[in-house]
């Protein structure tokens, strides 16, 4: 019963992701923003509830399985990526290259932002 109320959950928020999204007319998708509203939820409370907490790892354990669909796309669409390999490489390499980028860019910021300053040892260095 813990994993079908930890899934419930997990549908509710992108269902409110969802419609909060196509309400405010958000550049966003719904399920983006509904993770961030369980995000935010869970920061306040501390802790995930057992149930959400066992969901995921079930959810997280068959994360294989959710990778078939876009398997059988690539290989429905097989014809069309052999045409069009260039750009379809290109935006890829440069998408990556841009991430890890920003990534970079971003943890500098905030280890900054969050680091703290050594204390200063009184006294020489031997």
């Amino acid at each position: 019963m813990q994993f079908l109320n930890g899934i419930t959950l997990l549908l509710v928020y992108q269902l409110v992701g969802e419609i909060t999204v196509r309400l405010l007319g958000l550049p966003i998708p719904g399920p983006v923003l509904g993770m961030v509203m369980l995000f935010v939820t869970l920061m306040i409370r501390g802790k995930a509830p057992e149930s959400v907490d066992q969901a995921s790892t079930a959810l997280l354990s068959h994360l294989s399985l959710l990778f078939v669909p876009a398997g059988v796309g690539m290989m429905a669409h097989f014809g069309r990526i052999a045409d069009e390999w260039v750009p379809i490489t290109l935006a890829l390499l440069l998408s990556t290259v841009i991430t890890m980028v920003a990534t970079a860019l971003i943890m500098q910021v905030t280890t900054r932002w969050f680091a703290k300053p050594l204390p200063e040892k009184e006294g020489g260095d031997e």
